[in-house]
């Protein structure tokens, strides 16, 4: 995997088909992505048809390159309710031993705790870092299937959740991902130096 060889790409070649099979692939190996207390809270809307790229159209402030020529759109959201599946990851994990009962049970627990204290916030932002996550190694998974993509932040977040068909308090909008083969080789960018965004002490 060649980080530095992934450029956003804006224009594809719309006579490509992705098939839901690619498009199964790349996501689960996406969701080897790390998340806290491994929860998980990604959840993707792949939005491959005319009909449902038209309705996605008035949910975009622009990006029309991305979406009239891109093979799909992927909407990226933060599930709210992520820990309504604690019980289901941490039992699989235990009967395929990959974790012990102790820790099944003390996770739980803090898990148990954490739903009580239900800070919105803190479930928003945690999640916005996970799902930021999940979205590169997606991006970069796509490029090991020989795709292109282009991250994009810019569309109405109300709106969003009613092309995807989902509940606005339990599903936080994070980005979308146009996804597709390229048509153009993309714009080189500047990028800033190890001084200028690190240090070590």
């Amino acid at each position: 995997m060649n980080n530095s060889s992934r450029k956003s790409i804006r224009i594809y070649d719309e006579n490509h088909h992705i098939s839901d099979e690619e498009i199964e692939s790349i996501i689960l190996a996406a969701n080897k992505a790390p998340s806290s207390m491994n929860m998980q809270p990604w959840r993707y809307v792949v939005i491959k048809s005319k009909e449902a790229k038209n309705l996605l159209k008035d949910a975009l402030y622009g990006n029309k390159n991305q979406l009239n020529t891109s093979s799909a759109m992927i909407v990226i959201f933060n599930d709210l309710n992520k820990y309504s599946l604690a019980d289901k990851i941490y039992t699989l994990a235990y009967e395929k031993g990959l974790m012990p009962l102790e820790v099944k049970t003390k996770q739980l627990s803090n898990i148990n705790k954490i739903m009580q204290s239900k800070n919105k916030e803190k479930m928003i932002r945690s999640g916005l870092i996970d799902c930021g996550i999940a979205a590169m190694n997606l991006m970069n998974v796509a490029r090991d299937y020989g795709y292109d993509t282009c991250p994009i932040g810019g569309f109405n977040h109300d709106k969003i959740h009613d092309v995807c068909n989902l509940d606005k308090e339990r599903y936080y909008p994070v980005m979308i991902v146009s996804i597709g083969k390229a048509a153009e080789k993309g714009y080189e960018s500047i990028r800033l130096s190890f001084d200028d965004v690190a240090k070590i002490i």
